[in-house]
């Protein structure tokens, strides 16, 4: 009677848990059977310290910067270049300069409003792209368009602004973050160029 009772009772609690059951994954690991279950994310953060922020401040104002000037940068080499490109074979020096003074005043005529809004920073920076899409550093280019005098004056007020028209433009080593912005850009926009070899 006490077997009947211990089982009757056994059934009963099977019966009454049997649609308790809650359904779990498992995995087998080494021959053991065990409850598998995934653990919610966990985010851990760390301060940056004064360098990582220095760091990532002058990394923005560069990419800035390049985002700012790289289209006048795009315009003036494509006019620069077409400059180049007209005056070939003309020896008249009467001519070029003519030819020039006219390019000249569309360039002020579209630039100088713009410009005016740069940064001695952002003008740096155009420079370097005014030579990656020319071939050519600014004082070259002054020196040939205004002269020797010309240039060495501008020069000299660049050097006054801790700048330099001679900078040169090195897509491989210096100026490589530069010319990973220019891609960026480059993308974005749509445009198509490569840094353009000096012209001699």
């Amino acid at each position: 009677m006490l077997v009947f009772i211990v089982c009757h009772i056994a059934l009963k609690a099977q019966q009454t848990n049997r649609n308790d059951t809650i359904v779990t994954e498992a995995i087998i690991y080494e021959g053991d059977t065990l409850s598998l279950k995934t653990l919610d994310f966990v985010f851990t953060y760390g301060k940056l310290s004064k360098a990582q922020i220095a760091a990532n401040a002058q990394y923005n104002r560069l990419r800035n910067a390049v985002y700012v000037t790289y289209p006048y940068a795009i315009r003036a080499g494509a006019v620069m270049n077409d400059i180049n490109a007209k005056l070939t074979g003309v020896t008249d020096k009467d001519e070029r300069k003519k030819y020039i003074k006219s390019r000249e005043k569309e360039l002020k005529k579209e630039f100088t409003e713009p410009l005016k809004n740069l940064s001695v920073y952002q003008g740096k920076v155009l420079m370097k792209l005014i030579n990656r899409e020319t071939g050519n550093n600014c004082y070259e280019i002054i020196k040939e368009y205004k002269g020797g005098v010309t240039a060495r004056f501008y020069q000299t007020v660049a050097f006054f602004f801790d700048s330099n028209l001679k900078q040169s433009y090195d897509a491989d080593t210096d100026d490589a973050l530069i010319e990973k912005f220019v891609k960026e850009v480059q993308r974005m926009y749509g445009h198509n160029s490569a840094p353009h070899a000096k012209m001699m």
